[in-house]
């Protein structure tokens, strides 16, 4: 068994890894870590667990668990793991943004890997330490990546992309408020998401000419959790060319779907997948893809990463089937 820790047990994405991970047949949850609610059971923060595993929050951390999982706020990783050190053999996986770009990808000798499976599979396999992609940066990877490989991506690209409140953290903020996003839509960070920098790698990873602008409009929805982003830009290839470059692209990955039908965010809610749709108009091609912000978008992707670290099918404690009403 895979013995786990969780760091940062009280907010969405611990609470996620924890739904799935109680029922993967590999692992054992050795501890959830949380300072705030130390001693109380995992239910009082995560209520849908109750009745179904009986555990308290901790505010000690067990060293040498087989990997941990870093459930922490952006900017929050480094300073944990510099009070905190665990064995060598631990791996680990960091869900906040501290080591996804390149040149914050060392850390005190440890090289983290840019943990999006679909490009870097062989890289996860061998690795120690994964920086887990974030949730914008996934959707949109994953819609961009077979042109990226054929280079193909030699205008700006348009991107209109919308999430879940979850996106947003457990922690309030004004526009986290119920009053407030019920019934209500508006954008952030328009052309400037911090999740930019890890796309633009990635597509330069497979296109080394990329130097195309992403033009990216982030929206928030007034639902809980899932991702709804659509692309466009111009391409001369037909659809029937691009469908065939994106199958074989994917042909090999489990979690993605390609489709040319018209798609909705129901269809990846609560799962690991990935849908990609592809339209296109004259020259342009629309490019749609749907995941849930926090399993494909985060937790999800984190259990496929260690799956890969320990040799086992990365599917293992994935199949999970969304809800279509």
């Amino acid at each position: 068994m895979i013995n786990i820790g969780i760091i940062g047990g009280s907010g969405y994405t611990a609470g996620e890894l924890i739904r799935i991970l109680m029922y993967h047949p590999n692992v054992n949850i050795d501890f959830v870590y949380s300072t705030t609610n130390a001693g109380k059971p995992l239910y009082v923060a995560h209520h849908d667990l109750m009745g179904d595993i009986e555990m308290n929050f901790t505010d000690k951390i067990n060293p040498e668990v087989n990997v941990v999982f870093l459930c922490l706020g952006h900017g929050k990783s480094i300073s944990f793991l510099k009070q905190n050190q665990f064995a060598s053999h631990t791996k680990i996986i960091d869900l906040g943004n501290d080591f996804r770009l390149n040149k914050g990808a060392s850390f005190e000798g440890k090289d983290f890997i840019y943990g999006l499976p679909e490009i870097n599979k062989t890289e996860i396999k061998k690795a120690d330490y994964i920086a887990n992609p974030g949730c914008f940066a996934t959707a949109i990877q994953l819609a961009l990546l077979p042109l990226a490989k054929h280079n193909l991506l030699n205008n700006d690209v348009h991107i209109n992309a919308t999430t879940g409140s979850t996106g947003a953290g457990v922690s309030l903020s004004e526009t986290s408020h119920f009053s407030w996003r019920n019934n209500n839509f508006s954008h952030y960070k328009a052309f400037e998401h911090q999740h930019l920098g890890e796309i633009s790698e990635s597509l330069v990873q497979l296109q080394d000419d990329f130097d195309s602008e992403l033009l990216f409009i982030p929206n928030r929805g007034d639902f809980p959790r899932g991702i709804f982003a659509t692309l466009y830009t111009l391409c001369d290839d037909s659809l029937e060319q691009l469908v065939a470059k994106y199958e074989d692209f994917y042909k090999d990955e489990p979690f993605v779907t390609v489709t040319t039908t018209n798609i909705n965010m129901k269809q990846v809610v609560q799962t690991n997948k990935c849908i990609v749709s592809l339209l296109k108009k004259g020259n342009r091609v629309l490019i749609t893809s749907i995941i849930d912000n926090l399993t494909k978008g985060a937790s999800g992707q984190a259990i496929q990463n260690m799956n890969l670290m320990f040799g086992l099918e990365e599917t293992t404690g994935l199949h999970l089937k969304p809800s279509g009403f």
